[in-house]
């Protein structure tokens, strides 16, 4: 396999947690109702939402669940070669603390870009280019690092695959009537 296209695949396997946790909560947002309380509790910093109501307990438990599923699937996997091959570090002993980290990460890392669009004025749903694409995949590089510290490689590729996913996948939600915005 191509040496770039096998680096590629192991940035993707090792944030697979984050982008199961950044995916959770659209997921689940018609389902457990009563947990649908704003993380905020509607409470405002000076006249604006401190997150704004579309971030909720249901979508950051249910993110921590998605992630820590993610990482369990992956101590499973471990034991073969070839996903032992995609690793960064060994599942084996770390597989709970990193599914944590990374999907308490990917968490922070939105509701800090939530923070800062609220500040600024921005409306919920509509684009902070280039925060909505990479916030996520900075703070579970943020959290991981008590477990495994990436490189700068490492760092510079995730950014760089996580910005150009997500305007791919933004674009063709759109297309698909799936979502109200290009970006």
């Amino acid at each position: 396999m191509n040496v770039i296209i096998f680096y590629l695949l192991k940035c993707l396997y090792f944030m697979l947690p984050g982008i199961a946790a950044n995916t959770a909560p659209v997921l689940v947002k018609n389902i457990f109702k009563k947990l649908a309380v704003p993380v905020d509790f509607g409470k405002k910093l000076g006249k604006k939402r401190i997150f704004g109501g579309s971030k909720t307990i249901r979508g950051l438990i249910f993110a921590l669940l998605f992630s820590l599923v993610i990482a369990y699937i992956q101590f499973v996997l471990y034991r073969y070669p070839v996903f032992r091959n995609l690793s960064f570090f060994d599942y084996n002993a770390k597989w709970f603390l990193a599914g944590l980290l990374i999907g308490l990460g990917a968490m922070a890392g939105d509701l800090t870009n939530s923070f800062a669009k609220r500040r600024l004025g921005i409306k919920p749903g509509k684009p902070f280019i280039p925060f909505d694409q990479i916030n996520a995949v900075l703070g579970g590089l943020i959290f991981i690092l008590p477990v495994f510290v990436p490189s700068i490689l490492t760092v510079i590729t995730l950014i760089v695959m996580s910005f150009c996913f997500h305007i791919g996948l933004n674009l063709l939600g759109y297309c698909l009537g799936l979502k109200k915005t290009k970006l």
